[in-house]
């Protein structure tokens, strides 16, 4: 019986402890507050996240689907433990055309897409909100300009300060002191040592294929839109869906990876906020 006593106590005072160290978190998760507290804790937040990446996207026949929405929910977390935020729901579905071929859930239309997250964003500034920050764990130049469209009318429209925060903006050139493949750029080295960190029990190690080849020189500037394309007299053809060498990958180097990105995260959410206000705010 005393055992059992004793270990009622400590169980509770386990979960006590558990509750505090939650309640001191200096962010919260919208989903997660009252809305008496959501009301409060927007207007004093000096930023908001709206999170954005693929729930179910093709990423080569070894990694699962999730790939992009598990990042951006490693990231938030870690902005949700450091800093004063508030993270928004999650957006999971949205416009990824270069994977279309493919298996996955997709918004085709850019117009919806683009229409849907500034609703979202504009409920947001309803609210108050100081600043907005869209994190993309899609591509800058795919999935990063319709947010940018957005991101800048929000910023016209209401006066509240907006960034887009994108992958390739967290990756810095460090990674290169262990990356190995030639190029990369999907599903890759990197990425596929990501999730061995991050989820090992999803990862198939076993159907990792090295898609990895000599960069392409161009002998022309602009921005040429690339695809996966699944047709095999597309000069696009994939049959993989991968670009780079993903059996390369390892866990520790997707450990060194997300410490870059983290940090990378952090210092750009500091910075952020303490950005100037906008000014003439229509709300």
């Amino acid at each position: 019986m005393k055992k059992t006593r004793g270990i009622i106590i400590v169980l509770a005072l386990v979960s006590f402890f558990l509750a505090n160290l939650h309640a001191q978190t200096p962010g919260a998760y919208l989903g997660e507050l009252t809305w008496p507290e959501a009301e409060a804790r927007l207007k004093e937040a000096p930023l908001v996240i709206i999170p954005f990446g693929a729930g179910a996207k093709e990423h080569g026949p070894h990694l699962p689907m999730n790939a992009d929405a598990v990042v951006l929910e490693y990231l938030c977390s870690k902005a949700v433990e450091a800093l004063p935020v508030i993270v928004a729901p999650p957006i999971l579905h949205g416009w990824f055309p270069p994977f279309r071929d493919f298996p996955g859930t997709e918004v085709a239309d850019p117009h919806v897409f683009q229409d849907y997250i500034h609703q979202v964003a504009l409920s947001l500034v309803k609210q108050e909100v100081q600043r907005i920050v869209f994190l993309n764990t899609g591509i800058f130049k795919a999935t990063g300009l319709p947010l940018a469209i957005i991101a800048r009318e929000i910023r016209v429209e209401t006066g509240v300060p907006t960034l887009v925060i994108s992958w390739e903006d967290l990756e810095t050139a460090e990674v290169g002191n262990f990356q190995e493949q030639k190029t990369g750029g999907h599903a890759d080295e990197i990425e596929t040592s990501i999730h061995l960190y991050l989820q090992p029990h999803l990862v198939h190690m076993d159907r990792a294929v090295n898609e990895d080849a000599e960069p392409r020189k161009r002998y022309y500037s602009g921005y040429k839109p690339g695809t996966f394309s699944r047709n095999s007299d597309d000069p696009a053809y994939s049959e993989t869906g991968i670009l780079g060498d993903a059996t390369l990958a390892t866990a520790e180097k997707g450990k060194k990876t997300l410490e870059i990105m983290v940090r990378e995260w952090l210092k750009t959410l500091k910075a952020f906020a303490k950005s100037p206000m906008g000014t003439g705010r229509n709300r």
